[in-house]
């Protein structure tokens, strides 16, 4: 750990095997969260950028800020490699963005594979025709302001989920989620069983021969 001047920076945590997040990026979100007790995830935070074809998926790297101010957010990029997500845990702040279309551009053009921001963002006309994935919990015009206080590369709160340095963090059209390292591989396993299990499903549905009868289970077993 150092320290300087306003702000905590700590190293970034080792990246995530690139086998391992190409792999992910083929899953929806859905299908790992059903695969993680379907309670862990962002609530609150909402794409901005144009969906892509692939899910969003790299090893997180971490800051928090003072509200409205994008200081750890500039100190915070020398801290990403290519394939990382930067994530910022600004407090839910709306009335300052703390990231706009210039320095999403710049996040962009050198690697990183998203910004996550539970805070404000602007320009989003800009963000809009852009796949680069920007998730931010609101929009306003008013810029930040560059003073500090922050942290770089601590464990994290961004939408009620808690994040760690080193997490792999997944997003698409459908909300954000943060997996362990240690724990991936059974997600990503789990969540190819389930779409197989969903692909068999519709298959089922288009011959006519889906089985309904786990409706009747499951109405058997209400108590109310």
């Amino acid at each position: 750990m150092s320290t300087y001047k306003a702000l905590r920076k700590n190293p970034s945590a080792p990246q995530v095997s690139e086998v391992l997040i190409a792999a992910l990026r083929e899953i929806p979100v859905a299908a790992l969260s059903d695969n993680m007790h379907r309670n862990i995830g962002t609530v609150g935070l909402r794409p901005y950028h144009r969906p892509g074809k692939h899910t969003m998926a790299g090893t997180a790297v971490t800051a928090r800020s003072r509200g409205g101010d994008n200081l750890t957010y500039l100190r915070a990029l020398e801290f990403c490699r290519p394939g990382d997500v930067l994530i910022i845990d600004a407090g839910g702040h709306l009335d300052n963005a703390v990231v706009g279309g210039i320095l999403s551009f710049y996040a962009a053009s050198i690697g990183v594979a998203g910004l996550v921001i539970d805070g404000a963002i602007r320009d989003v006309a800009e963000i809009r025709e852009r796949e680069f994935p920007v998730y931010a919990r609101g929009v306003t015009h008013r810029g930040p302001y560059k003073d500090g206080p922050g942290e770089i590369n601590v464990p994290v709160s961004v939408g009620g989920m808690v994040i760690n340095p080193g997490d792999i963090v997944v997003g698409d059209q459908d909300g954000l989620l943060a997996i362990p390292p240690g724990e991936a591989e059974v997600v990503l396993d789990g969540a190819r069983t389930t779409l197989a299990n969903e692909a068999n499903t519709i298959r089922a549905m288009k011959e006519g021969r889906w089985d309904r009868s786990f409706i009747d289970a499951l109405e058997a077993r209400c108590n109310n």
